[in-house]
């Protein structure tokens, strides 16, 4: 981690950053329990434990002030009939927000609150998305044929709270119905006993 001033450069090739201090790979086998359909799941990771998302982290240090930021590939693919995702989260400290810049592909952002508010944002290429304070978030690839690329920043003390959502999913889902995106409600939340 660089503690002076800095550049790098987005390329959208092999390696997206010309820099980068961490790079996670979240394959099917990170998302057991994520995806609605279950037994799609199942079928598809025997079938391949594929990859899903890499992240590419520029890290700074976990306080005010700071900003953390880098830049997410998520691949195209179904589980089912919904769309490719990242996990989602909470940040630990709610009072914080996140920006996110969409540079290739086609996606949206499903987000809510605590509260039960929701929203899904269109993100394209040159097309930013304001994640406010409270919100959850999580980033899912419309397309079947194209990689959805975004860079994001948030504020070195958020902290990430996975937990809550992979408990409780996410209220809305978005799914492929007649070769188009769709939102609908997640049965998780129109049944509550299915909540894992």
């Amino acid at each position: 981690m660089k503690d002076h001033p800095f550049s790098f450069q987005v390329t959208l090739a092999d390696e997206p950053l010309s820099a980068y201090d961490n790079r996670i790979q979240r394959r099917l086998s990170n998302m057991r329990g994520i995806f609605s359909d279950s037994a799609a799941f199942e079928a598809l990771i025997q079938a391949e434990d594929r990859l899903m998302y890499e992240v590419y982290e520029i890290k700074r240090p976990e306080v005010a002030g700071e900003l953390p930021n880098g830049l997410t590939v998520l691949y195209p693919g179904l589980v089912g009939e919904e769309f490719f995702m990242t996990k989602g989260h909470f940040h630990k400290v709610l009072e914080t927000g996140e920006w996110y810049y969409g540079l290739r592909g086609e996606g949206v952002m499903v987000m809510e609150t605590p509260e039960g508010d929701w929203a899904v944002e269109p993100l394209r290429p040159n097309g930013v998305v304001y994640v406010p304070p409270r919100w959850a978030h999580r980033t899912v690839n419309t397309r079947l044929d194209a990689n959805l690329v975004f860079y994001w920043v948030y504020p070195g003390d958020a902290g990430h709270d996975y937990g809550t959502i992979e408990t409780q999913g996410f209220r809305k889902l978005v799914v492929q119905r007649g070769g188009q995106p769709v939102v609908i409600d997640n049965p998780r939340w129109l049944n509550p006993e299915k909540r894992t």
